[in-house]
């Protein structure tokens, strides 16, 4: 019998790209989306549905009756204005849902929460484990780890896989975030391209791998466990620039502006898989930054 996985944040990045995995695997795919966009042709159904409308949710699981359920919808940019949203989103949109799934479908057979790898905060210990002290430094952070607190003291009455990923990126991803923001410049040829903290170095997947992680995650054997999704190779920002003038042959400036820089950022994050590979096998097929970078710019 084909299985039914319901992705709320469903139009999102990270959605799209579950969504044409998930349809390959030959699972039914449903979706929520905040606002409802245009049907996509990789998810049966969409529904517009608001998480901190706990109603609205449960209507949505009474009738679509998942197998599975991933959880992606979120505010994912640390820097987004409203901490209110970040809060009311991440948090208690997750703990309507996760309280709808209980209500509505108890017999559901795997929960995966995405959370984050900003979990850890500045961390000394390198690489980051899944246990490693989480110690987070914005709000954003603080609302994930909230949110996985939330998961934890649920995870007596349902099969929950919290996942920290850390950076990703790919085709398809918001300009305002750093690797498409960077992409952007060398397609536009921009002369001169103003960053935050040039120190910063970052652990980088591309996002069709963590597709394929997320997806053997939800058909493992597992629950009730945390996971890293991270590469375990830093990369700072500077070692991208490079990467970007091999691909396009030209020659970009950078500049920091102070408006861009954090006094509480992250100076390096990258972690180890090792836990997750134990239980999901080799999932990479794309090691590469550079290829994913030529790949992003490419792109239409």
């Amino acid at each position: 019998m084909q299985k039914t996985m319901l992705v709320t944040g469903a139009t999102g990045f990270t959605g799209r790209w579950i969504a044409r995995q998930g349809k390959e695997l030959g699972i039914r795919l449903v979706g929520t989306s905040f606002s409802k966009a245009v049907p996509d042709a990789d998810y049966s159904e969409l529904y517009a549905c608001d998480l901190t409308d706990k109603s609205s949710i449960e209507a949505i699981l009474a009738q679509v009756k998942p197998n599975y359920v991933l959880h992606l919808a979120a505010i994912s940019f640390v820097a987004h204005g409203s901490v209110q949203d970040i809060y009311q989103t991440n948090l208690v949109g997750t703990v309507n849902l996760l309280d709808a799934i209980k209500t509505t479908c108890p017999a559901v057979q795997k929960v995966l929460v995405a959370s984050s790898g900003n979990v850890y905060g500045n961390s000394a210990e390198l690489p980051i484990t899944e246990r490693t002290q989480l110690s987070p430094v914005n709000d954003y952070a603080v609302s994930k780890v909230a949110m996985e607190y939330a998961c934890r003291s649920r995870m007596a009455d349902l099969p929950i896989i919290i996942t920290r990923p850390f950076n990703y990126t790919g085709v398809g991803q918001a300009e305002h975030f750093l690797l498409p923001k960077i992409v952007a410049a060398f397609k536009r040829q921009q002369a001169v391209l103003e960053l935050g903290n040039l120190d910063v170095a970052r652990d980088f997947t591309d996002v069709r791998d963590l597709a394929t992680a997320y997806l053997k995650l939800v058909e493992s054997n597992v629950d009730s466990e945390e996971f890293n999704l991270c590469s375990g190779k830093p990369v700072n920002l500077m070692q991208v620039i490079e990467m970007m003038q091999r691909i396009t042959g030209f020659k970009l400036g950078v500049q920091v502006n102070p408006a861009f820089v954090r006094s509480n950022e992250v100076k390096q994050l990258y972690g180890s898989e090792d836990k997750l590979r134990a239980v999901i096998g080799d999932y990479r097929h794309y090691t590469d930054l550079e290829e994913t970078l030529a790949w992003m710019y490419s792109s239409k």
